[in-house]
């Protein structure tokens, strides 16, 4: 399933369902800083990284099984992350999405954080949102996709590299 956005115009409760959706044919894109955490508990990065190219530019994600477009980290069985501990920024945002620009949906507002224009989505059709005793603030979404940004626009071949090469 696609992601559906919502704007987010509150701090909600979130609990994860292990419904896999997330974990489940879409895009994970990774930066070197997730390259480098995952390689750093034992994984090596050839056997997780994928390469895309997009806008002309190199992307990494996450690599998936064949046989049901599931994240390599996925355990198909519990349903659980085997890396949950450090997983993907990507990962840790799900299943909300910042953007820096509206997407045209309706009710969306601005939100302002550290001097930054974002707006907030949640997806609707995550079973997760609204259910749990943990409160996930909009704060914390918006630290989230910072640093994603800050990690996506640094991330390059050359870095990739440096990291394969510290394997070593």
């Amino acid at each position: 399933m696609r992601f559906k956005p919502k704007p987010l115009k509150s701090d909600v409760k979130f609990e994860c369902k292990f419904c896999i959706d997330c974990c489940r044919g879409r895009f994970i894109y990774l930066t070197l800083y997730d390259i480098k955490r995952i390689a750093e508990h034992g994984h090596d990065p050839q056997d997780f990284v994928l390469f895309t190219a997009e806008n002309g530019k190199i992307r990494f994600v996450l690599a998936y099984r064949e046989w049901d477009l599931g994240c390599v980290f996925h355990d198909p069985e519990t349903g659980k992350c085997k890396i949950h501990g450090y997983n993907p920024l990507v990962c840790q945002i799900y299943p909300f999405m910042i953007s820096h620009k509206p997407l045209g949906i309706e009710n969306e507002e601005l939100f302002e954080y550290k001097g930054e224009k974002l707006w907030l989505y949640y997806d609707e059709s995550c079973p997760g949102i609204g259910e749990g005793k943990e409160i996930i603030t909009r704060e914390e979404i918006a630290e989230l996709g910072l640093k994603f940004k800050e990690e996506f626009d640094k991330t390059d071949l050359d870095g990739l590299s440096r990291i394969l090469d510290e394997a070593k």
